[in-house]
């Protein structure tokens, strides 16, 4: 019966885009002559591949030609609308009115005039649609049999449905706890190793690079070592990471470093590595005294 109730739309319906297209999905669910089915609005997202609110917009839209109608009275499976096709059910009792005595009469094409057949309830608790007024049994515990309403009623997966494996039986790695073997300290199995900035050495590419960029040249072998240890001393307390990611760091540090000045006292002490202030001075104490032996020297504009 669907299949009359698709061609009514197909040849007769004014519906367009997504009105067509919904009214097409609930004809497709239509079980008997009487052109009623249910649907909810998620079955018919799916159908359609439309939004909620296009959805809704072509159901208002069907409603206001009188294509499409709801039937509140009535619920369906899950608390689910159903509807009817008035004007489909009108043409489907004309056409068997006009062809009960002859099978080749001429049916006459459909009209608004049409008279809708009255709805017979029990038949429509065949299919699973029930009065809203909670008469009869629950709708929600019923199941339509042999009905051709929402498919999704139908065949259902019971739920946490898996598989256990018997008690005692061996299962794979990924379900238990294993040690790890081959593991350096800070790396992890698939993942490029990572160390600390104290124990990475610049390669030889780095070398190349700080010579190439005329950073050994400026700040001299003792400088770019100077500014090395400088490097460590304040990476040190840093999260490990892989050589590559030391590399740009380091670079990226060495390219900011400045030349240090000829003849004058290094004021940038490293934390913990300066030397050891001599007669009894406090590190601020040979500091301001670094200062003043600077300021105190000869710049020949005496």
């Amino acid at each position: 019966m669907s299949k009359d109730a698709r061609e009514w739309v197909w040849e007769h319906s004014s519906s367009r885009g997504t009105a067509r297209l919904v009214l097409l999905s609930i004809a497709d669910r239509v079980p008997d002559e009487q052109c009623v089915a249910w649907a909810s609005i998620a079955s018919l997202m799916q159908r359609t591949n439309a939004s909620r609110n296009a959805v809704r917009s072509a159901l208002t839209a069907l409603a206001a030609s009188r294509e499409l109608e709801a039937l509140e009275m009535f619920v369906g499976p899950q608390r689910s609308t159903v509807y009817r096709l008035p004007r489909t059910a009108a043409q489907l009792a004309k056409a068997a009115a006009a062809t009960r005595g002859d099978t080749e009469a001429i049916v006459e094409s459909p009209t608004a005039s049409d008279p809708v057949p009255e709805l017979d309830g029990k038949r429509l608790r065949r299919h699973g649609i029930w009065p809203r007024d909670g008469s009869g049994s629950d709708p929600r515990r019923q199941i339509p049999t042999g009905s051709e309403s929402d498919p999704s009623g139908q065949n259902r997966t019971p739920r946490r449905v898996g598989y256990r494996p018997p008690e005692g039986s061996e299962t794979g790695p990924q379900n238990r706890s294993e040690p790890k073997v081959n593991r350096s300290r800070y790396s992890s199995s698939g993942a490029a190793p990572v160390t600390s900035a104290v124990e990475w050495q610049a390669d030889s590419d780095t070398h190349a690079w700080a010579r190439q960029q005329g950073h050994l040249d400026r700040l001299g072998e003792q400088g770019l070592a100077a500014s090395d240890a400088k490097w460590r001393a304040h990476r040190a307390g840093f999260q490990p990471r892989t050589a590559g990611a030391w590399a740009a760091d380091w670079r990226s540090w060495i390219a900011r470093e400045h030349s240090p000045t000829p003849s004058r006292p290094n004021l940038y002490a490293l934390p913990g590595q300066g030397p050891s202030p001599t007669g009894g001075l406090t590190r601020t104490e040979a500091h301001i005294a670094a200062l003043r032996a600077a300021l105190d020297e000869p710049n020949g504009t005496e």
